[in-house]
């Protein structure tokens, strides 16, 4: 099944446009099931377009949740979206803040390399 007029590699070059790099799970999943790759383009659609709230703030939520989920290469992944998208280092250490606040230090240790990035 394809999105509109799109499909296959093109949906995966849309979303990489967007993110500002290919996750690998896109490709992963092209190869796989392309039904499923249209429902997760979907949902990162939402994710990276304004709405009640700013996609910006959205991205810094979805940061939040994969470090507390203390998953280092979903934080990683979030971190490249959010520089690509304009979040600024002060943004980024201020939801530092809250994660440790809400998460603690073993949410914070999973953004080790995400926050190299900020280099």
């Amino acid at each position: 099944m394809c999105t509109g007029d799109k499909c296959g590699k093109e949906l995966v070059g849309d979303m990489s446009d967007k993110l500002g790099f290919t996750p690998e799970i896109l490709n992963v999943l092209h190869d796989l099931d392309s039904e499923f790759l249209n429902k997760y383009n979907m949902c990162n659609h939402s994710l990276l377009k304004d709405g009640a709230l700013s996609a910006k703030t959205k991205i810094l939520m979805a940061l939040a949740v994969v470090a507390s989920k203390q998953c280092e290469k979903c934080v990683v992944s979030q971190m490249k979206s959010a520089l690509n998208n304009g979040v600024t280092k002060e943004e980024i250490m201020e939801a530092m803040d809250i994660i440790f606040i809400t998460s603690g230090a073993p949410a914070v240790a999973a953004c080790k390399d995400a926050l190299k990035l900020l280099k």
